[in-house]
């Protein structure tokens, strides 16, 4: 077996708080989003750090709460997705500097730092003594090491809504260049400031209140609108297959190929050409070709431009056999969880590999190309042995990832 095996995987989200409730909302395509007073959304709501441990080892749950459990609700999300992949891979037993961590994200405390500055406005030096390690980015890093003991490679990897599959492309280099036996891949929770939502609402990229909630995200449909904010932090443990075969830890899929490129292009502009690319590149380096997909897990995320855009891409690069794979777009059920959302959707495709089944494609009515093979309103069984996911953000950035059922 060669690239990297996917042997855990974790989830602290609206759509489930852990794998089997986010496979369970998939399979019956299940949305979390609702109304809230800023718009559709789908938002975490009251969650606990020391619930989520409860089925961690003692001294794995003492060393989370104790780094964690105070910490900002982002890190304390990340801890508990990671700690769920963690147990899930069988809690490797590896010398700490074989262990890598990459977490996917930037600018992963905003919330976090706007409503300390509206509480401390007017008593600054009563500023908690820990603010500024916790608005850096590499709080998640620092406490996601201290938690596992990974004294191996690790940084924060930032490529706007492409972070989470440019961290899954990142972490299995890790691994398949023989710099860590394991990598625990993070794809950071983010909570938007009232600023952030505006922004995106100025840009003409959030999809408006319409009094239908759940209806607001519409991947791929003639009718989208923009996109519906989710919240989530999913995890990933990669190994390489040598080290998992001398553990005996059971192997989920493996991740087989993966490419990065940019577009030379710093706005919201998306490029099929450089989209196209990419995935051609990522199934290149898979040693498989476009006719053996089975299911595509498309960044979609409701977008008038950037879904013509994707659907083109995958036309262009499937050809002849653009009506083979399924197609569905996760982000219709879960919201667009921003940094998460690449490594939620690697999650989301072990778990149909796994499951045997390709979730409903959300408020898909009419879609916006017949020759693709998307999902319909419910869940359909299918058999994935070749997956590609993708993840596009601002800026250019373009990743793809294509996975391998074990």
């Amino acid at each position: 077996m060669t690239g990297a095996a996917v042997v855990g995987t974790g989830v602290v989200g609206a759509a489930g708080t852990d794998v089997a409730g986010f496979t369970a909302a998939l399979a019956a395509g299940r949305s979390a989003i609702t109304a809230t007073p800023l718009g559709p959304a789908a938002e975490l709501g009251p969650w606990s750090l020391a619930d989520a441990l409860s089925d961690a080892p003692e001294d794995l749950r003492g060393r989370a709460l104790r780094a964690a459990g105070r910490a900002p609700r982002p890190v304390a999300a990340a801890v508990g997705a990671a700690v769920q992949a963690w147990v899930a891979a069988g809690c490797p037993d590896l010398p700490g500097d074989r262990v890598g961590v990459v977490v996917a994200g930037h600018n992963l405390t905003d919330r976090y730092t706007h409503d300390l500055a509206a509480r401390y406005a007017d008593r600054p030096h009563h500023l908690p003594a820990r603010f500024a390690l916790h608005a850096l980015d590499s709080d998640h890093l620092g406490t996601l090491s201290e938690v596992l003991g990974a004294t191996g490679e690790g940084w924060v990897a930032g490529a706007a809504s492409a972070s989470g599959t440019v961290g899954v492309v990142h972490g299995a280099r890790l691994v398949a260049a023989g710099l860590v036996d394991c990598c625990v891949v993070v794809g950071a929770l983010t909570e938007l400031t009232p600023w952030h939502r505006r922004g995106f609402a100025v840009l003409g990229a959030l999809a408006a209140d319409d009094g239908d909630p759940a209806g607001a995200c519409r991947p791929f449909d003639a009718d989208r609108r923009g996109f519906v904010p989710g919240e989530a932090a999913a995890a990933l443990v990669l190994e390489s297959p040598a080290s998992a075969a001398r553990r005996g830890a059971e192997v989920a899929a493996v991740v087989a190929g993966t490419a990065l490129g940019l577009d030379a292009n710093r706005l919201a502009d998306p490029d099929a050409g450089g989209q196209a690319r990419v995935v051609r590149a990522a199934l290149a380096a898979a040693g498989t070709t476009a006719d053996r997909l089975d299911y595509v897990c498309a960044h979609a995320t409701a977008s008038r431009l950037g879904d013509a855009t994707e659907a083109r891409a995958l036309r262009a690069v499937l050809g002849a056999a653009a009506g083979r794979p399924w197609v569905n777009a996760t982000k219709g059920l879960t919201g667009h969880c921003l940094s998460a959302a690449g490594v939620l959707a690697a999650v989301a495709t072990v778990a149909q590999m796994g499951g045997g089944f390709v979730h409903p494609n959300a408020n898909l009515r009419t879609p916006l190309d017949d020759r693709l093979r998307f999902v319909g309103a419910t869940a359909e069984p299918a058999g994935i042995r070749w997956a590609l996911s993708t993840g596009f953000g601002f800026g250019g950035a373009n990743a793809a990832v294509v996975l391998r059922a074990a």
